[in-house]
C-alpha cells in the first residue's frame, strides 16, 4: 500500500516528538556475572533485572554508569549472601528488591549522590552499618532492617570527614528487632556524629516504623543539625528518639508506645506527638554537662530554647522529666499539653531549670510546677485505633495559651482552628491517624 503525503508527514511529525531508544529499556540478566556484564555496558535510563535465585559474588557488583535502575525480578527473591553493590561516581542510580543476607553489603558513597536504595531487606548482623549513607540527596524508602543482634546500627547517615550527607530523606522503612545487649552503639538510625553535630543535614525521617528497636536506649539518634523526625511510630521498644547532639530540629506528630522523646541541645520544637508510656518519662529534658557543645564534644550539651508544646503525654509518675546534671535546662517552654497520670509528681525538672509553663492540663497526680496548668480531667477517650482523644466537652477544647504559629495542624494533620485545643489532638469528629503497621512500610507495601 503506498501511503498518502499526507500519512508521511504526519508520521515525521511524530517522530520527532517521540523518541525511541535505542537499546533495550530493560535488560533480564540470570546470574551475577551476566549482571556485571550488563552494567558494564548499561546506558543511563536502563533497568536491570536479575533472577531470582541466591547469590554469592567474591566481590561486590560494580555500578559505573549514572541513572540505571538495578532490581530484583521478584522483591524479596534475589538473595546476595556475599558481594553485594558497589556504586560509583555516579547519580540518580536505584536498587530495589534485594535481600542482603550475611556478609554482603550496600553503602552509598559520597560520589553517588541522588540515589535511591528502597524495598530491599538486610538481615541480621553486618560488620558497621547496615546501610550507610554518605552522599547529598539519598532517599531510603520501603526497606527492611532486621533481625541484628551485634553491635552496630542498622542505617547510619554520615558524610564525608567532618561533613555531613545533606537531604537524606528516610521513609516508610520498618526497623525491626535489634536486640544487641551493650550498653551504646545499636540503634536503628543514627543521624551524624558527635563531630558533625553543628553540621546542617536537612534529612528528613517519616512515616517509619520500630519494633523491639532494643539494641540502644536511642531508636532514632540525632546527631546533627536542622532535621526533622515525624509521624513514625515506635512500639515495644526501649528505644527514643533522642536528639544526643545538634540544634534546631523538629520532632513533630509521632506515635511513641512505650517510648519517647529525649533531648540535648537548642533551639528545637517538640510539638503534636501522642507517648504513651507505662515506663513514665515520655519527655525528658537530657541532662548538662557543659552549656553549649563545641564542635567535636561527646558530652551532653545543656537543652537551651527548646519548646515543648501540644504534645498528649501519658504516663504513671514523672511523665515529663529531666535528668540530672551540671547545667540545667534553659529558656524552655512546656506549654499546652495533656499530660495525664496515676500517681506521684506528673512534671519532675531539675532545681535550677528556667522553663517557661502555659496552657498546660495535669491530670492524675501533683503537677510539680508552680503555675503555667489547670489539673481538669482532659476527657481522653480511647478511639477504635487505639489512641487516647479528647472527648466532646473536654476542656482542652479551645483553651491553649500563648501563640505558636509553627503548630498549624494536629497529630492527625488535620488543621488547627480558632484557638487551637491543647494536646495533639485537635478535637474533630473526623479522627484519621493510626499507628503504622507492618502493611504499611517495608518492602511489599503500598
Amino acid at each position: 500500500m503506498i501511503r498518502s503525503l499526507a500519512a508521511v508527514g504526519a508520521a515525521a511529525l511524530l517522530s520527532s516528538f517521540v523518541h525511541v531508544p535505542a537499546f533495550a529499556a530493560v535488560v533480564g540478566v540470570s546470574d551475577v556475572s551476566s549482571l556485571q556484564a550488563a552494567l558494564d555496558t548499561a546506558r543511563p535510563g536502563q533497568r536491570i533485572v536479575l533472577a531470582d535465585g541466591v547469590h554469592a559474588p567474591a566481590e561486590p557488583i560494580k555500578i559505573t554508569t549514572p541513572g540505571v535502575t538495578v532490581a530484583a525480578k521478584n522483591v524479596g527473591r534475589t538473595v546476595f549472601t556475599r558481594g553485594g553493590f558497589e556504586l560509583g561516581a555516579v547519580r540518580d542510580v536505584t536498587i530495589e528488591g534485594f535481600v542482603f543476607n550475611g556478609s554482603s553489603t550496600l553503602s552509598v558513597p559520597v560520589e553517588a549522590q541522588a540515589t535511591r536504595i528502597t524495598r530491599n531487606t538486610y538481615n541480621g548482623n553486618k560488620d558497621g552499618a547496615s546501610l550507610s549513607v554518605s552522599a547529598d540527596d539519598v532517599q531510603v524508602d520501603h526497606n527492611t532492617f532486621s533481625n541484628r543482634s551485634n553491635e552496630g546500627v542498622y542505617l547510619q547517615i554520615t558524610g564525608p570527614g567532618s561533613e555531613i550527607a545533606k537531604r537524606t530523606w528516610v521513609h516508610h522503612n520498618y526497623f525491626y528487632n535489634h536486640s544487641f545487649t551493650g550498653a551504646n552503639g545499636g540503634e536503628s538510625i543514627r543521624l551524624g556524629y558527635s563531630h558533625k553535630q553543628s553540621k546542617s543535614a536537612y534529612a528528613v525521617i517519616e512515616h517509619n516504623l520500630f519494633e523491639k528497636a532494643n539494641g540502644d536506649p536511642e531508636a532514632i539518634s540525632v546527631k546533627a543539625s536542622d532535621n526533622t523526625v515525624r509521624f513514625n511510630t515506635i512500639r515495644d521498644s526501649k528505644g527514643y528518639i533522642v536528639l544526643r547532639h545538634g540544634n534546631r530540629t523538629t520532632v513533630e506528630g509521632n506515635l511513641l508506645f512505650g517510648s519517647g522523646v529525649r533531648f540535648h541541645g537548642n533551639d528545637h520544637k517538640v510539638f503534636n506527638n501522642y507517648v504513651q508510656n507505662t515506663g513514665d518519662r515520655a519527655i525528658v529534658f537530657g541532662k548538662g554537662s557543659e552549656t553549649d557543645s563545641g564542635p567535636s564534644s561527646t558530652s551532653h550539651d545543656r537543652p537551651d530554647r527548646v519548646t515543648v508544646a501540644f504534645n498528649t503525654l501519658v504516663g504513671t509518675g514523672a511523665v515529663v522529666d529531666s535528668d540530672t546534671g551540671t547545667y540545667a535546662p534553659k529558656d524552655c517552654v512546656l506549654a499546652n499539653n495533656v499530660i495525664q497520670g496515676s500517681s506521684s509528681k506528673l512534671i519532675d525538672m531539675m532545681s535550677g531549670s528556667t522553663v517557661k509553663y502555659e496552657g498546660n492540663i495535669v491530670w492524675g497526680g501533683t503537677a510539680g510546677i508552680p503555675s503555667g496548668y489547670r489539673s481538669v480531667d482532659p476527657k481522653l477517650v480511647r478511639d477504635s485505633n487505639g489512641l487516647l482523644r479528647l472527648a466532646s466537652g473536654s476542656p482542652a477544647v479551645d483553651t491553649s495559651a500563648g501563640t505558636y504559629s509553627y503548630v498549624t495542624r494536629d497529630f492527625d494533620l488535620q488543621s488547627r482552628s480558632g484557638k487551637p485545643d491543647v494536646g495533639a489532638d485537635e478535637h474533630n469528629s473526623s479522627a484519621v491517624r493510626k499507628p503504622l503497621t507492618k502493611a504499611d512500610v517495608g518492602v511489599s507495601a503500598p
